[in-house]
């Protein structure tokens, strides 16, 4: 992947069944991917009846972030689709954000700044909040239209250590949970977890939202029971 002043850069994120992520980051380098940050993550649903709209049930994950211009993006986003089918279901779901602006990165300096995404079918919502709160976040985006989540453990491996995500430190004690809705819903959804979890108190969290490019692996319709 070469430098381009006329790119810009998406993230491409990936949510899959445990120990997914080795192969999909091997196949990913044959085709351009660079590198990826893997962490572990658990998939929520609403009920246990319900499968949740991220089409993960309650069960552990693997989360990959992957930095990538706009133009090799497309390319990898299809083939990989294309190698380990996301469009079944329990396959795991792929998604592109664009990324504003890189600090702290040589290798992507001279790419320009994204304009983001015109008229997106789907916002990506990620919650911060102390550890032991994501099912609460889970609970209060769900009684507003979401269909489940996933919950990200950004624990260092150290005590006195921090994670970093989208170059935010994540102290030790935190939790991170992302939750990919319609655009439609995610007003209601982000109103939601605001007032139930008193995010507008200073301490008790951080929401922030970002518009997804292009997505594969999304059921539009949860499972209902026969």
């Amino acid at each position: 992947m070469n430098n381009n002043d006329n790119n810009t850069l998406d993230i491409m994120t990936f949510i899959v069944n445990l120990g997914m992520a080795r192969k999909i980051i091997k196949h990913g380098r044959e085709h351009g991917m660079l590198g990826a940050t893997v962490f572990l993550g658990k998939g929520t649903a609403h009920t246990s009846k319900l499968l949740d709209f991220l089409d993960l049930t309650d069960s552990s994950k693997e989360i990959i972030f992957v930095l990538i211009d706009d133009n090799s993006s497309k390319l990898l986003i299809k083939e990989l689709n294309d190698k380990f089918k996301f469009y079944k279901p329990n396959h795991g779901i792929v998604f592109t954000m664009p990324v504003s602006q890189i600090i702290g990165s040589s290798l992507f300096e001279n790419y320009k700044e994204s304009r983001g995404v015109k008229k997106p079918m789907h916002r990506s919502i990620f919650t911060i909040v102390d550890k032991g709160y994501a099912e609460d976040v889970i609970d209060a985006a769900c009684a507003a239209g979401a269909r489940g989540g996933t919950i990200i453990n950004a624990r260092g491996s150290g005590i006195h250590e921090t994670s970093k995500i989208f170059n935010m430190e994540i102290a030790p004690e935190k939790e991170i949970v992302l939750i990919l809705a319609e655009t439609e819903r995610s007003k209601a959804i982000i109103t939601s977890i605001r007032e139930k979890l008193n995010i507008d108190e200073a301490g008790k969290g951080v929401i922030f939202i970002q518009d997804v490019s292009e997505v594969y692996g999304l059921r539009t319709e949860p499972m209902r029971d026969k």
